[in-house]
């Protein structure tokens, strides 16, 4: 990345699978049936893999969930496969904390499971997702304004603070303390998945000819010597009016855990693409959390990394770290 630029490094596709390894694969797929500012159709899908030690793949979980949402993401529909008991209490939750205290009200008994996962993103996915209109709309500020969607985001659309990214003096405020979108830096990319291992994802839906947002998700899970091994990737594309899609946000993240006291050990995260150049920022303070027990990340980032410490979706990555104590217990499955 040079100096004074957004960083714009693809990753490029999952890595192979490793043997003795777990692996949760997720994705929330937002399309507008009914065009910009109309309720969003979300398709959020995700699978647990266990590989053994010869390589053998068996899918120990997997859940699907549709979401029809609100131009202000509050919850309006919610149906699930296989059938998720105590989603339906859900609706009329909007997207941040309402939705996330309503979760753990109704699901807080399945914390760390492939459906909690996919229904905690809600609130990140929700968030981002109307950006894949921006490529789409020849002025997406004033449609925007138009539609009422800026105070989605931020404080009513007022930005200064809110992240490391939107930290006082930020190339990517405007004037009046709103994001700059013109200035967004995005990033063609290429498949996530990877012809050599056809088993490395879940199945996805087809996202072409109309703007269409993928938040994907994937963490690696092994043991190395007495350790833990986590390797997480994280990515927010959308389609591209020429074809293809372009991504706005992805990070490449490794962490090593104690499996007795269930901590924190390390921790690095690289960010590969990035909307603006400050947003890099925030990975130094990451050092923030070493020493915390991993099953309390889910709230621990966001108080630790509050405001101009983190990066929003930064921290949507190191929070699903929560999820290893969960998914340790399946390795004895892949010995």
């Amino acid at each position: 990345m040079t100096a004074g630029q957004a960083p714009a490094r693809p990753f490029g596709a999952a890595p192979l699978r490793r043997p003795s390894s777990v692996r949760r694969t997720t994705t929330i797929d937002t399309s507008w049936p009914d065009g910009f500012g109309a309720p969003m159709r979300m398709v959020a899908r995700g699978r647990d893999l266990v590989t053994d030690a010869e390589g053998r793949a068996d899918a120990i979980a997997e859940q699907e969930l549709v979401i029809l949402a609100s131009a202000r993401r509050e919850i309006l529909a919610i149906g699930s496969t296989p059938p998720l008991a105590g989603a339906e209490t859900l609706v009329g939750a909007r997207a941040g904390g309402a939705s996330r205290l309503a979760l753990a009200e109704a699901l807080g008994d399945r914390r760390g499971t492939l459906a909690y996962q996919l229904l905690d993103d809600f609130a990140g996915a929700s968030l981002v997702a109307g950006w894949a209109w921006s490529r789409w709309t020849e002025d997406f500020a004033a449609a925007l304004r138009r539609a009422g969607a800026q105070a989605n985001a931020g404080r009513r659309g007022a930005m200064v603070g809110v992240c490391t990214g939107f930290a006082p003096g930020s190339s990517a405020l405007t004037d009046d303390g709103g994001a700059d979108h013109a200035a967004q830096s995005a990033t063609p990319v290429g498949p996530l998945d990877r012809p050599d291992d056809p088993e490395g994802w879940h199945r996805m839906t087809t996202q072409d000819g109309a703007p269409g947002m993928r938040r994907a998700r994937r963490l690696d899970l092994w043991r190395e010597g007495p350790d833990l091994c986590a390797d997480v990737g994280f990515q927010d594309s959308a389609t591209a009016p020429a074809g293809g899609r372009i991504a706005v946000h992805e990070y490449h993240m490794t962490a090593m855990i104690d499996p007795v006291r269930m901590t924190l050990k390390a921790i690095a995260a690289d960010p590969h693409i990035l909307p603006y150049r400050e947003c890099p920022g925030a990975v130094s303070n990451i050092q923030r959390l070493v020493g915390q027990g991993v099953h309390t990340l889910r709230d621990a980032v966001l108080s630790t990394l509050a405001g101009t410490l983190g990066c929003t979706h930064l921290n949507d990555v190191l929070r699903s770290l929560a999820d290893v104590p969960t998914l340790c217990a399946a390795l004895e499955d892949a010995a």
